[in-house]
């Protein structure tokens, strides 16, 4: 099979790996075995022949149920490429479409050429189905093929409308209607434009914040290029993927009824590209976003008031940078028992603007900070490393390992990290054993009940689980599982929320917890049910971590209120 691969990567398109013949010459006197390859005697001519592009024929608006009627059609040549139709009828333009096309006359046939033209063009979105066919020109002009792209394409205007029911581990239910609008082909390039409008109307329908309303509106504009939009030219990738050249522009209303108005504005430039089918980068040099919070009632301050740090976490931010990503996943790969998932986040932000202030002479300070157009910016960097690995067992069970660490660090121009970057413990992706935000920072203790949606991260965040994956019944999967971690502030506070993070004692603030899980996992959609409970936590009523094992009873309902926590998600954790 092996041999047959490059042999159909140099020309040689009619070759079959059963044309290979295995002769073998047995020794009795080193009881060796020596082989020798060659070809059968009914090899027929034609595989032995290394086949050339001959005419290359691209057919836009191919039909299914359409025959090819060769010359009796309008015919477009350009760059040697005969395109079907007339130019005025071309959905894309000819010179986006040969970008995807490596297959090209006088070339010798490659097999690899031939998927990488057929992934690029079916991975452009514009299409439904493209078929490649190849048919030997005639008998005298032995050694070349015609090759006839032909492509079915799909509507270029989508439209779509879905109506959600959302319930929330922190007891807020409502419904969230999407609205999308998709325009495939925007200037002829094959371009994305995508309109989006998403709406939710948020309860608290138990608890101790009964009748606590939240709405939010969130339109969004999006623009994808099928390319690098760069000022210079780059060589031709032989990648079977297409890089891909965003833009995105959103704004977010969240109004908390009798608390706080938020508005969020997002502009977000950037390049996405795969190296193969395992590496993936994501580079947006262009991150900018702006957030502020008005119409504050009384309630909200006397609830931000008492706790400075996160009064800051809610005052009005500009943030201005960039971020890289890179991840590496080998799970589409089949038949390894060993596979991994590693996640790599880093961001830069505020940093030209201070470079600007040194520049001309101001002293960039957290004390007397800088603005940009009436806005404090923020300035800090961030970086997290989210690495796991899958052990798979005979029986189709699987052992699942997570290590999550990140890190965030203000400095110049600010003191706090943006409530939005910073690092966050507990719920249905992370210590399943807590309410989803609840955890830390350090030995702080965070009273979800009282303080609602009013949460505290950390600068920090270490984390650690281990999932154990087995079959019930057919679609029916069940898991035990155990998590840790915490997160943290990297300095003491004059507010004393919780401890700092000190290498020589963190083991000793980090919680654990444990449960069962059941899924139902039909492929292409999940649903998954964790029950879990605290084996580490901080009580109520001391200020230190400590294991609580000896508190477990199921068969008391307070204990079984204060304690298991049920986990209803989409998808698995990790």
């Amino acid at each position: 099979m092996r041999i047959d691969d490059v042999l159909k990567n140099h020309g040689y398109f009619y070759f079959n790996p059963d044309y290979l013949l295995f002769k073998a010459d047995t020794s009795n006197v080193n009881h060796c075995v020596s082989f020798k390859l060659t070809l059968k005697d009914t090899v027929p001519q034609n595989a032995i022949t290394v086949y050339h592009i001959n005419n290359v024929y691209i057919n836009q608006n191919y039909s299914l149920n359409e025959r090819r009627r060769g010359a009796s059609k309008d015919t477009v040549r350009f760059e040697n490429i005969v395109f079907v139709g007339k130019e005025t009828q071309m959905k894309i333009k000819p010179e986006v479409i040969l970008e995807s096309i490596f297959l090209r006359k006088p070339d010798v046939f490659s097999r690899q050429n031939h998927i990488i033209t057929l992934n690029r063009l079916m991975s452009m979105g514009n299409f439904k189905l493209v078929q490649v066919n190849f048919l030997e020109k005639d008998a005298k002009a032995t050694g070349l093929l015609d090759v006839n792209i032909l492509m079915t394409p799909l509507p270029k205007h989508t439209f779509r409308a879905g109506l959600d029911l959302v319930s929330k581990s922190n007891n807020f239910t409502g419904p969230r209607m999407n609205l999308s609008l998709l325009n495939r082909n925007t200037f002829k390039g094959s371009e994305l434009l995508s309109l989006n409008l998403a709406g939710s109307f948020e309860a608290q329908l138990s608890g101790n914040n009964q009748n606590l309303f939240s709405y939010s509106w969130n339109p969004q504009l999006e623009l994808t290029f099928p390319r690098f939009l760069i000022p210079f030219k780059l060589k031709q990738s032989t990648s079977i993927y297409i890089p891909k050249t965003h833009f995105s522009l959103s704004y977010n209303y969240l109004k908390r009824v009798s608390y706080f108005d938020m508005r969020t504005f997002q502009f977000v430039f950037g390049y996405k590209w795969k190296e193969n089918i395992r590496k993936e980068h994501e580079f947006n040099p262009i991150d900018i976003s702006y957030t502020t919070v008005g119409n504050k009632s009384a309630a909200f301050n006397d609830l931000v008031n008492p706790n400075p740090f996160l009064k800051k976490s809610y005052e009005e931010k500009f943030i201005a940078g960039g971020t890289y990503s890179f991840s590496f996943n080998n799970q589409m790969i089949p038949g390894k028992k060993v596979q991994s998932y590693f996640l790599l986040k880093s961001e830069l932000a505020g940093n030209l603007f201070s470079l600007a202030r040194v520049i001309s002479g101001k002293k960039v300070s957290s004390e007397n900070p800088g603005t940009i157009a009436g806005s404090v910016y923020s300035q800090f960097a961030k970086i997290s490393v989210d690495a796991r690995g899958y052990y798979n067992f005979r029986d189709k069970n699987m052992m699942v390992m997570r290590f999550f660490a990140g890190v965030g660090k203000p400095y110049g121009n600010a003191d706090v990290l943006p409530y939005s970057k910073q690092f966050f413990s507990g719920g249905p992706n992370s210590i399943r054993a807590f309410h989803i935000n609840s955890l830390g920072p350090g030995t702080y203790y965070q009273d979800t009940k009282k303080n609602g949606f009013l949460q505290l991260g950390g600068d920090l965040k270490l984390e650690m689980n281990a999932e154990y994956r087995f079959g019930i019944m057919r679609y029916l999967k069940g898991a035990l599982f155990v998590d840790a971690g915490n997160v943290w502030l990297l300095k003491s506070n004059p507010e004393n929320i919780g401890s700092p993070f000190v290498f020589s004692k963190f083991m000793n603030e980090v919680a654990v917890g444990t449960g069962v899980g059941l899924r139902v996992d039909v492929s292409f959609f999940i649903l998954r049910f964790d029950l879990a409970m605290p084996l580490r936590m901080i009580p109520k009523t001391e200020a230190n971590f400590r294991w609580v094992t000896n508190e477990i009873n199921f068969g008391s309902s307070a204990w079984r209120g204060d304690n298991l926590i049920l986990n209803v998600a989409i998808g698995y954790p990790f």
